[in-house]
């Protein structure tokens, strides 16, 4: 009989699977990054509202944080947009390698959200991030544009799980990013009937394919992981949860040079220049955890 530290061990293993799986999906969907999120976060948000209602979850909430919550729901909206057209501008690997680096961009914004200073190894840590993503730059040039909006996607990514940091001491997760998903899509529908081709009949016009994809996205890879991820960390400390998430990309590029072994073999340089990026962020989580815990027994 396996111990229920272990199984939940092995229950974290599979959320960051199906948070390097995410990327996979992205690249199986024909549909643009702008509707893919506006159906992901509306499918989302449906399955946590019906989750709301059988666990009886209260949603009130006050204005001021009903605000603030609609701004980081706009945020995660971003993050996932830009991620999804660095896979289309360039392939799974590039928006993977270039979301490792939101660990530096946290680094920046933790520190003036919760009012501490930069610690010394974050500036070193972001030095060797930035030489990472130089290195994958100089081989890698031909998808500067997925670059650019991999690296927007975890700018927007880290800002977001800062924000929610914040959150999470007054209201739950589910609370949370049930506000989060109904803000996204507002914002994304307003942004298609502004500047898009609005909701058309062609809008809703999915292939078989696309429906299966977008629903297993929003209903395992963004509603079930949400909800998940909250109750593991009930069993397993915050250090292991973080390191193991670490892994994401690794797990990410692997099943995409399985799939794709045509598009997403790329340069030993590539490989050099992620390596780099990946193990800082490990090494960042294992400092951040250390010192947490360090801090802990001195209180």
């Amino acid at each position: 009989m396996l111990s229920a530290k272990f199984k939940n061990y092995l229950h974290l293993h599979l959320l960051v699977f199906i948070a390097g799986f995410t990327a996979i999906l992205g690249k199986e969907i024909s549909i643009t990054a702008i509707p893919l999120v506006w159906f992901r976060m509306s499918i989302a948000a449906i399955l946590m509202y019906l989750y709301i209602v059988v666990r009886k979850v209260k949603l009130k909430i006050d204005k001021t944080s009903l605000v603030k919550l609609c701004l980081a729901g706009i945020i995660i909206a971003l993050h996932w947009i830009t991620f999804f057209a660095a896979i289309d501008a360039a392939n799974v690997s590039i928006a993977l390698a270039m979301f490792s680096t939101g660990a530096f961009f946290a680094s920046i914004i933790e520190p003036i959200f919760y009012k501490r200073k930069i610690i010394g190894y974050e500036i070193l840590f972001g030095i060797l991030v930035i030489v990472g993503v130089f290195i994958i730059m100089q081989s890698e040039i031909k998808y500067l544009k997925g670059i650019i909006l991999g690296v927007s996607s975890a700018f927007f990514s880290s800002f977001f799980a800062v924000l929610n940091g914040v959150f999470l001491k007054k209201y739950s997760a589910t609370v949370i990013s049930f506000y989060e998903f109904i803000s996204g899509v507002i914002f994304i529908s307003i942004f298609i009937l502004c500047f898009g081709e609005g909701f058309s009949v062609g809008f809703f016009q999915l292939s078989g394919k696309d429906v299966l994809y977008l629903f297993i996205l929003a209903s395992i890879c963004t509603a079930y992981a949400f909800i998940a991820a909250v109750y593991v960390m009930k069993f397993i400390s915050p250090f292991t949860v973080v390191l193991t998430y670490n892994l994401e990309p690794i797990y990410g590029i692997i099943l995409a040079i399985i799939l794709y072994p045509e598009t997403e073999r790329m340069s030993t340089n590539f490989y050099y220049g992620a390596m780099i990026i990946i193990s800082t962020v490990v090494l960042n989580g294992i400092l951040k955890n250390k010192h947490a815990f360090k801090r802990k027994q001195i209180h």
